[in-house]
């Protein structure tokens, strides 16, 4: 298995549709690096994940706005294309399996920093051992 593993910022507010009785959450992140050309000039490069999440637990979607910054991991997939002009084309896709908030939108917290929002993970335990001291905090349904 390959995962992938992005923190970006979202590109537009987040969808939720309901493909064939399933629900998915819809959303695009915005990873970008900053380096120096042969020149010694500054330059970026965007690199935008397009991100599926099939998921019941849609309690996330209002929270997955534009500039929010993410950490999202799960399965990649490359999908190429034609277009209509005939270029040929690529774009990157993430079957999500986990997402963490990591903060508000830039113009909300200024840098964005991580304020250890809510983790939202598909695979996350929902019931907990009574013997257990106390359950892990990554399996909270919230």
């Amino acid at each position: 298995m390959i995962k992938l593993q992005v923190i970006g910022n979202l590109g537009k507010d987040a969808v939720l549709n309901n493909v064939n009785g399933k629900n998915v959450i819809n959303f695009t992140v915005a990873h970008t690096e900053r380096y120096k050309d042969a020149q010694g000039v500054q330059k970026d490069r965007t690199t935008w994940v397009d991100c599926a999440y099939w998921t019941d637990r849609t309690a996330v979607a209002p929270y997955l706005k534009k500039g929010t910054m993410v950490y999202v991991e799960g399965t990649p997939d490359v999908r190429t294309y034609t277009t209509a002009d005939g270029r040929n084309g690529a774009s990157l896709t993430l079957r999500t399996l986990n997402i963490q908030l990591l903060g508000g939108k830039p113009s909300e917290g200024g840098t964005g920093s991580s304020d250890g929002g809510p983790s939202y993970n598909q695979s996350a335990q929902t019931t907990v051992n009574p013997n257990d001291a106390a359950p892990a905090l990554d399996d909270l349904p919230f």
